[in-house]
């Protein structure tokens, strides 16, 4: 029944999703009123909005048991396992005490869109439960270390394998002997959002809005650290729609170096370019973004002085010297005009997805590189914002193993 993150779950995905499972969490965390037409709400009252309609579905299940509270307060410990055989990401997943305003406890990096927002919001208000985790990246600690490896000793509580070949454990910890030290030792740390800054700043409205609400002073996290261990960070790419690449590259020209690059033949166009976009992206001494439209491949390199001329010299210095900054400011609004709203600059979180959007779109894909950690815990640290969806921390967590219960 779990998902991925809702942000990372296309509209087929959904539909994949909810008809798999009756009870799969997307019917939660992306809601449609799934009723025949004309059919009578199944309570009297019941609001039309998909909200209502997500509380209304979560209590049925709760009703009918297919989902159970824990009688005794728990954390999990949490494993993913890359199916390379790589080192696995770990971590705690658990209640956080939201901090205040001021606090450095924990740090957001990117620029939120209050729509997005809002929508969160007005389901953590209506279901009065935490459906899914944010991720949050903490300061290394010794004592979590060992802590943590002591809890995954034993023998997992849950573990499941995943298409994508992630595989997650889960220990559920209850031993005070354990959790006192480790919540002691967690607090002594400070940390960046890595995944879910809607979420978070959701749960702040809700707090705001619904004040001394119960459970509406934390979040549901899963705090893993920096470095390793943790999480590593993956580019977002752009689609800009109904833009070609022979205009897109154009302009462009009027601030980088543009230079059109082969494409070597293979099983199709878009198979090879997205090839050859994955091949600049692991390599270190790339540089510069890339543009498609599924078919062919554009390098825009050596951003003019006028082109670098446009990002704020007011800003923090580790947050000027982003990609993704430069992009949106000297490429994006500077010379393209287009505005960081979600229907003018759409978002891919895979090249593949990149590609395939730019075409159903009549537009152009563009690939950034991504920031390292460091890079990111760095402009947090400045109290600056990162443009909205410029990072991708891997691996994920999924949605629905673990959820949260504002009133337990």
């Amino acid at each position: 029944m779990s998902s991925p993150a809702y942000d990372l779950v296309t509209p087929t995905d959904r539909d994949r999703l909810a008809a798999s499972d009756p009870h799969n969490i997307v019917r939660l965390i992306l809601p449609r009123d799934e009723r025949p037409a004309g059919a009578a709400p199944a309570q009297e009252g019941v609001a039309a909005s998909w909200a209502a309609r997500a509380a209304e579905e979560l209590r049925r299940w709760e009703r009918e048991e297919v989902l159970v509270r824990d009688a005794v307060p728990a954390l999990w410990a949490y494993e993913l396992q890359p199916p390379d055989g790589g080192a696995a990401t770990v971590g705690w997943l658990g209640a956080v005490s939201i901090p205040a305003l001021s606090s450095p406890a924990v740090l957001p990096h990117e620029d939120t869109f209050p729509v997005a927002v809002e929508g969160r919001r007005a389901l953590l208000a209506a279901t009065r439960t935490d459906l899914e985790p944010i991720v949050l990246a903490h300061d290394a600690d010794p004592e979590v270390t060992d802590l943590t490896g002591r809890a995954r000793r034993e023998t997992p509580t849950m573990e499941v394998l995943y298409d994508d070949g992630v595989r997650h454990r889960l220990w559920r910890v209850t031993d005070p002997a354990l959790l006192a030290p480790l919540t002691a030792a967690l607090r002594r740390t400070a940390a960046v959002i890595a995944d879910g800054h809607h979420r978070f700043a959701a749960a702040r409205a809700h707090q705001r809005t619904d004040p001394g609400c119960p459970g509406c002073d934390a979040v549901l996290a899963l705090v893993t650290p920096m470095g390793p261990g943790g999480l590593r960070v993956a580019a977002i790419h752009r689609v800009v729609p109904d833009l070609g690449l022979d205009a897109a590259a154009g302009t462009a020209a009027a601030g980088f170096t543009v230079t059109d690059l082969p494409v070597p033949a293979g099983t199709s166009e878009g198979a090879s370019v997205a090839a050859s976009v994955h091949a600049w992206s692991a390599d270190p001494e790339g540089a510069g973004y890339l543009l498609s439209d599924g078919r062919r491949l554009v390098h825009l390199g050596d951003p003019a002085p006028s082109v670098r001329d446009r990002v704020p010299t007011e800003a923090p210095e580790s947050w000027r010297g982003l990609d993704v900054v430069l992009a949106h400011h000297g490429l994006l609004d500077g010379l393209w005009g287009r505005s960081d709203e979600p229907e003018s600059v759409l978002i891919a979180h895979t090249v593949e997805e990149a590609l395939r959007t730019a075409v159903e779109r009549a537009g152009v894909a563009l690939f950034l590189r991504p920031p390292s950690p460091a890079d990111v815990a760095a402009v947090a640290r400045a109290g600056a914002r990162m443009p909205r969806k410029s990072t991708l921390f891997v691996p994920k967590p999924r949605t629905g193993l673990v959820l949260r219960p504002l009133d337990d």
